[in-house]
């Protein structure tokens, strides 16, 4: 259960950050949601995000995430964690944001 958390602050992450125009379609969606978690793997294991995870994170679409955000799902994440893994990327959290079941006042 805890690396599917972490797998979930990930993916959070990568919409947070990713935020572009244009929708993908749904296997485009899967093939960067798989691409995101390779990348951030190690996040998932207590450390830091890396170039390569930042860099997912920036170019992920907001379509393919905002879904999976469930009132279930975001009852198993540590919005504090969230916060500081995203300014870990050297981003700024948007706030208010609002996505799925998320909101980050």
């Amino acid at each position: 259960m805890k690396i599917y958390t972490s797998l979930v602050v990930v993916l959070i992450l990568m919409m947070i950050l990713g935020m572009t125009s244009a929708a993908p379609s749904a296997a485009h969606c899967k093939k960067e949601r798989k691409l995101a978690i390779n990348a951030c793997i190690s996040v998932m294991y207590g450390r830091r995000p890396s170039s390569t995870c930042c860099k997912r994170a920036r170019v992920s679409h907001v379509e393919c995430i905002c879904p999976v955000i469930t009132p279930a799902l975001l009852a198993t994440i540590n919005v504090n964690r969230l916060v500081k893994f995203i300014e870990g990327c050297g981003r700024r959290v948007p706030r208010p944001f609002t996505c799925g079941s998320l909101t980050i006042p």
